[in-house]
C-alpha cells in the first residue's frame, strides 16, 4: 500500500475535524503552486488515543469530492458516517475552498486529468486499505476519469478503490440539444487553445444557492465566499475541459473498475428563479442525462433514484436525505463484503 503520512492543523469545521495541506508543485496552467487539502473527521470527544487508532487503522475510508463552485463543509454526513464504522475524509481540490490561494482562478484547469495528481496525493495520504470515493457534480465527472487512469497505470493504487458513490453526477451539457452542440465543440475547443481564459456568459439564476443556504431558504451554514449563490466564474479552457471530459464518458471506454452507486433525484427543474419546488428537484443537471451516462462507467452498477431529492442529495429535506442515507448504509457493507468473499 503507497501511504505518505500528512501533517494535519485545524480546520474551519471546528475541533471534530482536522486538516492537511498537500503541495502539488507548479500549476500547468501558470497560477503558481497549488495544494490540494485532506479534510478528516476526528471527533474530540473520542479521546486522542482513539483519534491515533482512527488515523491508523484497517476500517474502511469514505473521501467525500466536491463539485464547482463548492468544497467540504457537510458536517453532518462525516458523522452520520462515522457513526456507522467508517473514516471519513474529504478533499478540497487545487483552486476551490480551502485550497485556493490569493491570485489563483477559483476552480480553474485547463485539463480535469490535472485533478489526478490531488487525488492520488489525498489516496496516498490516507492510511485505510479499503477506500470509497463519495463523489458530488463535477466531482463526478473527474473521479471515474481518474479511476479508468488508475485501473490502466496503477493497479497497487487502484486495488484499495472499493466503490464509488456518485452523489448527482454532472455527465453531459444539460439545456443544449446534441445537434446544436456537436459542430460548436470544434470551435470551442480551438478558442480554448487560443484564449483559455475567455470568461463565459454567466448566469444570474441564484435558485440554488438559495433553496440550500441557512440564510435564505435553506437549511446549511456554507462560506458564501467559498461557494457563492450565483457560481465562481467560469473560462472557456475550463468548459472545454468538462467537454472533453464527456467525450472520453460517452466513448464507452471509461471504466471505473469499480461498483457503482448512483444517487439522484428523480425530477429536473433548469432555468427558472427560486420557488419551493427547487426545494424538491435538482436544479443544476440533467437526471435524465444522469440515468443515460453514469450506467456506463462500471460493470456492477446500482442506480437508486430519491424523490424530492435535491443537486446533491446530501443537502436534501429530511426525507430525500435519510432516504439517501439509507441507500448508502445497505449498499456499502455489500460491496466490501462481496470483495472480501472473493480474496
Amino acid at each position: 500500500m503507497v501511504t505518505h503520512s500528512p501533517v494535519w492543523g485545524p480546520d474551519k469545521l471546528g475541533p471534530d475535524f482536522e486538516a492537511s495541506t498537500l503541495d502539488l508543485g507548479e500549476d500547468p496552467d501558470d497560477e503558481g503552486n497549488v495544494v490540494t487539502t485532506l479534510v478528516h473527521y476526528a471527533p474530540q470527544q473520542a479521546g486522542d488515543a482513539a483519534r491515533e487508532s482512527s488515523a491508523t487503522s484497517s476500517r474502511p475510508a469514505l473521501v467525500w469530492l466536491h463539485g464547482m463552485t463548492d468544497y467540504f463543509f457537510h458536517t453532518h454526513v462525516a458523522e452520520h458516517f462515522a457513526a456507522q464504522g467508517y473514516d471519513f475524509y474529504a478533499v478540497d481540490l487545487r483552486k476551490c475552498g480551502r485550497s485556493r490561494r490569493p491570485g489563483q482562478s477559483w476552480h480553474y484547469v485547463s485539463d480535469l486529468a490535472f485533478y489526478f495528481a490531488d487525488l492520488t496525493a489525498a489516496l496516498d495520504a490516507i492510511p485505510n486499505d479499503e477506500v470509497i470515493f463519495i463523489a458530488h457534480s463535477t466531482g463526478g465527472l473527474i473521479a471515474p476519469l481518474w479511476m479508468d487512469h488508475l485501473r490502466h497505470s496503477d493497479q497497487q493504487r487502484h486495488r484499495r478503490l472499493k466503490g464509488l458513490i456518485l452523489n448527482s453526477p454532472w455527465l453531459d451539457m444539460m439545456g443544449v440539444p446534441g445537434q446544436v452542440l456537436t459542430p460548436l465543440k470544434p470551435l470551442l475547443y480551438a478558442l480554448a487553445r487560443i484564449a483559455p481564459m475567455t470568461p463565459l456568459p454567466g448566469s444570474n439564476l441564484t435558485a440554488y444557492g438559495e433553496s440550500v443556504h441557512k440564510d435564505f431558504y435553506g437549511e446549511w451554514n456554507f462560506d458564501l465566499r467559498f461557494k457563492p449563490l450565483a457560481g465562481h466564474k467560469k473560462y472557456v479552457g475550463w468548459i472545454a475541459a468538462v467537454f472533453r471530459g464527456f467525450d472520453a464518458i460517452h466513448s464507452g471506454r471509461v471504466d471505473a473498475g469499480v461498483p457503482i452507486l448512483t444517487l439522484q433525484s428523480t425530477r429536473t427543474q433548469l432555468g427558472q428563479p427560486y420557488s419551493d419546488s427547487a426545494n424538491h428537484a435538482d436544479v443544476i443537471i440533467d437526471v435524465s442525462q444522469t440515468r443515460r451516462w453514469a450506467k456506463e462507467l462500471g460493470v456492477h452498477y446500482t442506480l437508486h433514484p430519491i424523490k424530492g431529492a435535491r443537486h446533491d442529495v446530501f443537502l436534501s429535506l429530511p426525507d430525500p436525505l435519510q432516504e439517501a442515507f439509507g441507500a448508502c448504509d445497505e449498499w456499502l457493507p455489500t460491496v466490501l463484503d462481496s470483495h472480501k468473499s472473493v480474496q
